[in-house]
């Protein structure tokens, strides 16, 4: 148990030093557009600490919502994604993710407690911002479904980390999540102020 908790531990912290700002996150010549997709959320900080946290607060409110909460999220982001590839244009999507960076965080911080089905819907239309975003971002030679699978992929291992950095911190005993919500808070202020 705790070489994987050590090992997840690293990967996070490896995801975390290794991102970009937010950028167009696309891998040039990638010709099918698996790679990008995947890339997408991994290259960008606002991108990695929302859907983290998604996972953290899943593991904190527990029960069913440790699968749906995260399951809402890249459904929906599934769906902005799929909208944007056709065409879609909604406006203020960097903010909208910014915005969900500081939501999440604050929700974690404070350990809310809503209902399943709300904190579904929470989670959900955060995730509609992600979603178009990744999808406005597709390469132009991209497979659409490969460039999809690929950031929803990547998108389900980032709320797998957080799902398990929850549980690496129930077992130190100290309110590490809650500290981790104000510190996503945080970020997401100074993630807009730049």
């Amino acid at each position: 148990m705790k070489t994987i908790s050590r090992s997840l531990l690293i990967s996070a912290v490896f995801l975390l030093f290794s991102s970009m700002g937010a950028h167009a996150h696309v891998i040039p010549g990638d010709v099918r557009g698996f790679g990008s997709g995947f890339a997408h959320p991994l290259l960008g900080l606002d991108h990695i600490l929302a859907m983290t946290a998604v996972g953290l607060w899943a593991a904190q409110l527990g029960g069913r919502a440790r699968w749906l909460v995260p399951a809402s999220f890249v459904g929906v982001m599934a769906l902005g994604g799929a909208l944007a590839m056709a065409g879609l244009r909604v406006p203020f999507t960097e903010e909208g993710i910014l915005l969900s960076v500081l939501v999440l965080g604050i929700l974690i911080a404070v350990a809310v407690r809503f209902p399943l089905v709300v904190s579904m819907a929470i989670v959900g239309l955060l995730a509609f911002f992600h979603g178009h975003s990744h999808g406005t971002e597709m390469p132009a030679n991209a497979v659409g479904y490969a460039y999809g699978a690929g950031f929803m992929l990547a998108t389900a291992g980032l709320h797998a980390c957080g799902i398990g950095l929850a549980y690496l911190a129930q077992s130190i005993r100290l309110p590490v999540v809650r500290w981790a919500g104000a510190a996503i808070a945080v970020a997401g202020v100074c993630l807009w102020a730049f």
